[in-house]
């Protein structure tokens, strides 16, 4: 990944709340680095829509630097987890120290 600033951001209602939780995206990426917005899925919600929302709608301004096979740029398919935490919120299963 090439940002240098994180895409995603925290839905204010939730960031209040402190409603936490993981989104996985499964996104194909171009082989000049760019995602390709229509083609974002999610593999796994996290069980708040406005979390999955803002997973997809960030998803779209990731760069990357191309993937590489035997020197060639190549399109990729992979996938992507977003972590949504509120600096006051408990740690979550899964979660390092």
């Amino acid at each position: 990944m090439l940002n240098v600033d994180v895409p995603f951001r925290y839905p204010l209602s939730l960031y209040q709340r402190r409603t936490q939780g993981n989104v996985l995206l499964r996104l194909f990426v171009t082989s000049d680095g760019r995602v390709v917005p229509d083609s974002t899925r999610i593999v796994e919600p996290s069980g708040h829509s406005e979390l999955d929302a803002a997973a997809l709608a960030g998803a779209s301004r990731l760069q990357f630097r191309a993937a590489r096979l035997r020197g060639a740029s190549i399109p990729v398919s992979l996938l992507f987890p977003v972590h949504f935490r509120h600096p006051e919120g408990p740690t979550l299963p899964g979660d390092s120290l």
